[in-house]
């Protein structure tokens, strides 16, 4: 019983040290978070149409290939 009383105390004080640390977290505006989210789905958009053109020529060069 001890050691389960020790356990939760541990976890207590693990999450009151983590909740000291995120206050000093420096969090990002609103609008610096919107501008990262654009850039990041613009980026992922660029790079999918990028693997699908790539992915098309592979397999236009495989049926010649075959053929």
């Amino acid at each position: 019983m001890k050691k389960l009383v020790e356990s939760i105390g541990n976890l207590k004080t693990f999450f009151r040290e983590v909740k000291v640390e995120l206050l000093k977290c420096s969090w990002p505006t609103r609008k610096e978070l919107f501008g990262s989210s654009v850039v990041v789905i613009v980026s992922v958009l660029i790079l999918g149409a990028f693997v699908g053109a790539c992915d098309l020529v592979n397999m236009a060069l495989l049926k010649f290939i075959i053929r």
